[in-house]
Order: C-alpha cells, then structure tokens, then sequence
C-alpha cells in the first residue's frame, strides 16, 4: 500500500513496483543507511520533457511530499512531485541493462526541429 504525507493537495502520485521497493531496500541495507529513503528530483530537460535523478537521503526537507510503500520512503518537492503524476518507478533488470526507471506520465510535445528526441 502507498501512503503520502506532508501533502495540502494531492497531486501525484507515482506508482512504486514492489521490485523497486525491494531493491531500494537492499541497496539503502548494504549502505548502512536503512533508516535513509530514495530522493527523486528534476534532473532538468528540454523539449522531450523533463528528466529526472534518483538519490539516497536521510530525510525530507521541508517542503517535500513522502511517498511510503512497505517501509520504503521516497521524498520528491511538491513542485517535481506535480510533474510525475500517473508515473511508475520501476527496477528493471534486462540482460546487460539495470536500474531504477520512471516510466509513464504524460507524453512529451516535442516541437519541430527536434533533434534530442530521436
């Protein structure tokens, strides 16, 4: 089950699969920072829309909202929080590729001339 809090309007909220939760888990575990939680932050973009990081931290600031799963805490700022709206974190292990992924949301409008896009 996901819980949030520190939230006057909800407005998100992503989706976290039970992998990422696991990995995160494992991860924070091996890091000697159980008691941490995973950071997503807006990592900036263009006209493909925005990217986004994805970093351990001890505790939320004072305007994030906390998203809770099964003991898994993920701190992201109201203002990044409203741009992940019907977005999923995922942990993908696909043959030589691995890791954290944010998946879904609404599509980009890329305008012409983009070369970024591909």
């Amino acid at each position: 089950m996901l819980k949030v809090s520190n939230i006057s309007e909800v407005k998100i909220v992503v989706t976290i699969t039970d992998k990422a939760v696991e990995k995160a888990k494992a991860i924070l575990a091996a890091e000697g920072k159980d008691s941490w939680g995973l950071r997503i932050y807006s990592a900036g973009g263009g006209c493909c829309g925005p990217s986004y990081g994805l970093d351990l931290d001890e505790k939320p600031l004072t305007d994030d909202e906390v998203l809770e799963k099964d003991g898994l805490k993920v701190f992201v700022d109201k203002t990044t929080s409203v741009t992940l709206a019907g977005m999923q974190l995922d942990y993908l292990e696909d043959g030589e590729r691995e890791g954290f992924t944010l998946s879904g949301g609404a599509a980009p409008s890329c305008g012409s001339g983009c070369s970024s896009c591909g």
